[in-house]
């Protein structure tokens, strides 16, 4: 269920907190009322805040995050090398993008096409503590902050109140979206390694009330329509329900506040009516309903996006914040540690990457940030696509304890490459350079935290703004530097 905040180990004239005052159940849209969900986003939404500045401050509206978990091969993708060992190089052949300098492998021919619109930064690195597989990296990626507990085989617990945030929700804590919108999607599957699902996925110590919208649409990972079944039925009026009935509704809640004078007292800096009044302005308007039908986009846009679910779930993540929403996570639709389309290629590589991940991720990636800059909307939307590391430069050895057929490359959080695009970031452009096999950083390494940095200063929140964890104390959202030579 989700709670309204306290404000910090506050409590009433009787001792209660307002945390157990205003306990919800978890019937309604997300576990909690709507109202109460868009007025805890906005209740602690100034808290902490710092003043920023410089290139790029504050360029984004929405951040759209292509999350490529399982750990794309960059040597494979998007740092290819020439003059290295047969075990090193790539045995895709490197082709010419519109950029000189930004040469991609021949499984990204659409990518080639729109290098004039991104940047790469080809020098993604870190030094893990311990173990790095899957899931403390991805922690890692998408918090800013190592997990406190990582069993022998580098696993996590399962998601805890505990956590740090995604950087997601930390962004629409501070930065609520400006129409009556979802805030913060994440699809079209969970992050996932073994048993482990959804870690590095929710708000954490922030409270439910700013976790992402899960839009995880039934079928296998493999069921590449399952697009075509999204189900919003929370988001829609039934139909005996005509809006000026539903808006007739807010009536009940005047009642029970001038029958409960105490709770209504205890709750009053919320402005429940205002939030009240969001909630049914979101179900009432229909922008949610409306930006989740694909059915209203063009079917050759719909194929140039590819007919699969990472191809569609770029497709949706523009509908939305073209809708509105602050922020998107499109999960890569594969289990971490898998096999067929996972980027976890410890075996199999060639028949994997060239017949299965490679042409998903190519015409989705690709037409996302060319569909986004022919409509005005990269200017506003800020676009980066990582994975949690790359894989090593040599294939057939281990790095992190897998086993490693000939043809497979292991973990390597070294050296690995990601895409930004949008919101003031440059054109064409490589940010860092890395060695000869793409092994380490020559110049210009970019840590995680550096990365999300980035991000929150894109979107007008400094990186070392505070919130309170779970025991109330004051925590940066994330210990890095904002990278501003990568903006325009």
């Amino acid at each position: 269920m989700f709670v309204i905040p306290s404000d910090r180990g506050s409590v009433t004239c009787d001792g209660i907190s307002r945390r157990e005052l205003m306990r919800v159940g978890g019937s309604a849209l997300f576990g909690l009322s709507l109202p109460q969900l868009l007025q805890m986003q906005a209740a602690q939404a100034k808290e902490g805040a710092l003043k920023g500045g410089g290139p790029g401050w504050n360029k984004a509206k929405s951040v759209i995050l292509i999350y490529l978990q399982g750990g794309p091969s960059h040597l494979d993708l998007w740092d290819p090398k020439s003059d290295v060992p047969s075990d090193v190089k790539s045995i895709f052949k490197t082709i010419k993008s519109k950029v000189p300098g930004m040469e991609v492998t021949e499984l990204l021919p659409r990518l080639a096409q729109v290098t004039d619109k991104f940047s790469f930064i080809r020098t993604m690195s870190y030094s893990p503590n311990g173990l790095f597989n899957h899931t403390a990296a991805m922690y890692q990626m998408l918090t800013g902050y190592t997990a406190d507990k990582v069993s022998p085989s580098g696993q996590l617990e399962p998601p805890s109140p505990k956590d740090f945030p995604n950087v997601g929700c930390n962004i629409i804590k501070f930065k609520p979206p400006e129409v009556p919108m979802l805030p913060f999607v994440m699809m079209p599957r969970p992050l996932q390694e073994s048993g482990v699902v959804g870690k590095a996925g929710t708000a954490g110590f922030l409270g439910r009330a700013y976790d992402p919208y899960y839009l995880y649409p039934p079928g296998s990972d493999l069921d590449n329509s399952k697009m075509d079944r999204i189900n919003v039925d929370a988001l829609k009026m039934r139909p005996e329900l005509t809006a000026p009935r539903l808006k007739k509704r807010r009536r009940l809640l005047d009642i029970v506040n001038e029958g409960m004078p105490s709770l209504e007292k205890a709750v009053s800096k919320y402005d429940l009516d205002e939030y009240t009044e969001k909630a049914l302005d979101l179900v009432v308007s229909g922008r949610a309903r409306e930006a989740f039908d694909l059915n209203k986009e063009d079917p050759k846009l719909r194929d140039r996006y590819g007919r699969t679910t990472f191809g569609q779930s770029c497709l949706l993540a523009r509908r939305l914040v073209e809708a509105g929403t602050r922020f998107v996570e499109v999960n890569w639709p594969k289990v971490a540690n898998s096999d067929r389309h996972s980027w976890d290629v410890h075996q199999g590589l060639p028949d994997r990457m060239k017949k299965m991940s490679g042409p998903m991720l190519d015409p989705g990636l690709a037409t996302l940030i060319e569909d986004l800059d022919n409509r005005g909307l990269l200017d506003e939307t800020l676009v980066v696509c990582v994975g949690e590391f790359g894989r090593s430069p040599k294939r057939g050895i281990s790095t992190s304890g897998n086993g490693n057929s000939a043809d497979g490359r292991d973990h390597w959080p070294y050296c690995y490459t990601s895409v930004i695009a949008g919101a003031g970031i440059k054109r064409g452009n490589v940010y860092g350079k890395s060695d000869a096999t793409a092994s380490g950083p020559l110049e210009n390494a970019v840590h995680p935290t550096d990365l999300l940095a980035t991000i929150y200063h894109a979107v007008g929140i400094h990186p070392n703004s505070i919130v309170f964890n779970h025991l109330n104390q004051p925590r940066e959202l994330v210990k890095g530097d904002a990278i501003t030579d990568l903006f325009a």
